[in-house]
Formats: structure tokens, sequence, C-alpha cells
């Protein structure tokens, strides 16, 4: 790959670490209700895709299920754990999205695993226990259990994405219809204080909102998916572990995020996990999703 190529990549990671924290000063600092602030940035990546709704896809419900599921569904249990959670400690968390994803296939889709990925699976979750269990993890456990919520869901999403047959921006509109479509109602009905939230935020919340809808998903993703179509997954996919470690060092120098021994050692025990599950050869897996399951 070259430099340019790898530097583009590495901006992308970026910009997906700073997402977790910008989120995390909006739900915290803000106090924005997360299921509002998960319907808003899908209505903006929604304005600025609706040519994209067309031509209307097959199997229009597996299609808004699935997209659903890795975007407006996952985002929205990351951003309620986001409330308690640290970024740092959630993107550790984040990484049992890898082997939840490769079990999701092996009862759904039959994939079949030897013993190197096995072990990938159990390193991951050893790993990601080891930072819960850290001082700084164990202190927000209850919003980790929504962070872990949202892999599962997201996971659950990309094992069926490959059935999905739409370009990048069909999916990122697609489901970001859904994802206003049922989010909306429910912010409307069972959460308060939306605008209260965004008068006191002001600017501050238009221009979160405006990173995450613009330059993380119409921007980072769509780069993300043009490096895709470049490069094989097998070479793209380990390098995105960079975000969770970004997320880290962004969560420590941004939000005062306590880093300690545990956590660092439950990170690169999981991380270690993960990058043995994406180096094994697999048919049936949508490897670029495996290390973030969220459009």
């Amino acid at each position: 790959m070259p430099l340019r190529s790898f530097l583009l990549l590495v901006l992308i990671c970026l910009i997906w670490a700073l997402n977790v924290v910008v989120s995390r000063l909006v739900v915290d600092e803000m106090q924005v209700p997360p299921l509002f602030y998960a319907a808003a940035r899908s209505l903006v990546v929604l304005i600025a895709l609706l040519p994209w709704l067309l031509p209307i896809p097959e199997r229009l419900g597996r299609v808004l299920l699935v997209t659903f599921a890795v975007s407006g569904g996952s985002f929205s249990l990351l951003f309620i754990g986001l409330q308690d959670a640290t970024p740092s400690a959630s993107a550790i968390v984040s990484l049992s999205s890898a082997p939840l994803t490769v079990l999701f296939a092996i009862v759904i889709l039959g994939e079949r695993i030897g013993w190197r990925r096995a072990v990938g699976i159990g390193f991951t979750f050893v790993g990601v226990g080891v930072a819960i269990a850290s001082p700084s993890g164990w202190s927000s456990s209850y919003g980790l259990l929504f962070v872990f919520a949202s892999s599962v869901v997201g996971s659950l999403g990309s094992v069926f994405l490959k059935r999905v047959e739409l370009s990048s921006l069909q999916l990122q509109a697609w489901a970001a219809f859904g994802s206003v479509l049922v989010l909306l109602p429910l912010s409307a009905i069972g959460e308060s204080g939306q605008l209260a939230a965004l008068s006191a935020s002001g600017w501050k919340f238009a221009a979160a909102l405006a990173f995450s809808g613009v330059v993380v998903s119409l921007g980072a993703h769509t780069l993300y998916f043009s490096l895709l179509k470049t490069y094989d997954a097998n070479l793209i996919a380990p390098l995105t572990l960079m975000t969770p470690i970004m997320t880290i060092a962004a969560g420590a120098l941004l939000t005062g995020d306590s880093v300690g021994f545990y956590l660092v050692l439950g990170a690169a025990i999981a991380a270690g996990g993960v990058l043995v599950i994406l180096v094994r050869p697999s048919r049936k897996l949508f490897k670029p999703l495996l290390v973030r399951p969220r459009l």
C-alpha cells in the first residue's frame, strides 16, 4: 500500500476515534438525549443522500433491518452507554464486535473456524473482561453493558450485510432512512429535554452533529469503502485496529479518561485476539466491519 493510501486510512481511523469522544461530550456534557442524537445524526445523512434512496432495493424489509442494525440501532445503544462509560473503556469493549460476528456467522451462516480463530475469540473476550474489571472500567460498567449491546446488534447486522447488494452510499442512505423512521418516534415517546439541551448547547451541538453526520458518515465511511475497492479487505481490516488505540489516546487527552495498567493490558490482549481473527481467511464474513460494525 502506498504511503498516501496508508495515511488516508490513518486519517479515517482518527476521525472514527474522535467521533467516540465527540459523542461522549454530546450525551454527557451537553446532556443531549442519546436516541435524539442518533436520530439527528441519521437525519443529516439522510438529507445528504436522498438521491441514493432510488431505485428502491428488492427485499426492502431485509435492507431496512440489516442497515438499521449497523447504523441507528448500534449507534443509539453506544450513545446510551457513553452517558456513563468513558471513550477509552468503550473502545476496548467494542473490540468484542469481531468475535461476536464470527460466533453469529457460525450459527447463522455455517461458518467454520480453526483453532487459531478460536484462540483469537477467547483472547478478545478475556481482554475485554480484564478492561471491564479494571478500576476505570468497573466504575462505568453499567454504561459498558450498553456498549457491549451495541456491539451485539452491529455484529448481528454485519453478518447479513454481505447479502445486501447495494453500493456504500445506498447502504448509508437506507441506514439513515430506517434509523430516522425508528429513532425519532422512540425519542419523542421515551426521552425529554431535547429542546432544552439544544438551546443550552447551541453551536457546539451543531458542530458535533456536522462532524458526526458529514465528516464521519459521509466523509470517512465513503473514503474507507473507496480504499476497499483498491485494496484487499485482508490488508485494510487489520489496520483499522488503529481506531481503538487512537480512541484510548483521545479519551485520555480530551476527556481525561483514567487509563490504568489493567485497562491497557486488556486492550492489548483484546486487540491481539482481534488481529488473529482478522488475518484468518473467510469467505462468509464481511471483514471491513469486523472492528467497527457501524455505518
